[in-house]
């Protein structure tokens, strides 16, 4: 049965979601491991989403762990941060985003509050949903507890080892109890932002993206405000969203949608997010 999963459902509707979520893996000798990312996501990106791939390769051929669930969890809306559209558009976009996923799922519950969330209270939560609730996972010997890992780029570590952005407590905390699967990122000295979590190193996986990619949610919302196509660079469905919604249209600094539905479908007559530099089939001679 799939979850139900909306960007305007309350805090007493939400139920934590786990059709997705593996419940048995067959090997006694692997740990099962699930992956957290969170974060913005205004908006998600195709970075994001070969985030889990490449993990869930680095686990399967590198590690003892085997990869069980993936889960995207959107701050909320006290976070104020430039670009942040509401938390119900970017839980709408990232549930777009991973329809056709097997094993990425989307959980909302961060975003719902109205309250800022620390990562270690959202990692917390996980732990609870799942080992505490559900006890984990089936394994031939019994259940077995699953790692929860916090899943990030390069430049979320950076800021960890970068004093007065994180509170140490935290720091200790997230890593000594879950750990962090790493992917590194373009302009990212990888090395210098770890050489301040050496008293962590044996929870921190870094993963080399063989393919480079750089594209973020902040050169999408730039492209936006410069009118220009990001067809391509993420998921179809979420281009389509933002185009019905009116999202980022008046710099990406504050759009929440609310007035807009609807502004972008007819820009320069193309498909949603497609250059305006390309004719329309009926312009076209």
């Amino acid at each position: 049965m799939a979850d139900d999963i909306r960007g305007d459902m309350t805090l007493s509707e939400y139920e934590f979601p786990t059709s997705r979520l593996r419940r048995r893996i067959e090997s006694s000798s692997r740990t099962p491991l699930v992956l957290i990312a969170c974060g913005s996501f205004s908006p998600l990106t195709f970075l994001h989403l070969r985030m889990f791939e490449m993990a869930a390769d680095y686990a399967r051929f590198n590690s003892d762990f085997e990869v069980v669930g993936a889960y995207l969890s959107c701050v909320g809306d006290a976070y104020k941060k430039t670009g942040l559209v509401k938390a119900e558009h970017r839980v709408n976009m990232c549930s777009l985003a991973v329809q056709q996923s097997s094993w990425i799922s989307v959980d909302p519950w961060e975003a719902l509050h109205s309250e800022y969330l620390e990562t270690a209270k959202v990692l917390d939560h996980f732990e609870e949903e799942i080992n505490g609730k559900l006890g984990g996972v089936e394994t031939p010997v019994g259940k077995k507890k699953c790692r929860i890992c916090l899943l990030a780029g390069a430049d979320l570590i950076q800021t960890m080892s970068t004093p007065g952005v994180w509170a140490e407590a935290d720091i200790d905390y997230i890593l000594r109890n879950f750990g962090a699967f790493i992917v590194e990122r373009t302009g990212t000295d990888i090395d210098e932002a770890l050489s301040t979590l050496q008293p962590w190193k044996d929870n921190i996986w870094v993963i080399q993206q063989l393919v480079q990619n750089d594209i973020s949610s902040t050169k999408i919302r730039l492209f936006l405000r410069r009118d220009m196509s990001i067809r391509y660079l993420v998921p179809e469905p979420v281009v389509a969203y933002i185009e019905l919604n009116g999202l980022y249209d008046d710099d990406g600094a504050q759009s929440t949608g609310s007035d807009g539905k609807g502004k972008g479908t007819a820009r320069r007559g193309n498909a949603p997010g497609e250059s305006g530099g390309v004719a329309s089939s009926s312009n076209a001679e």
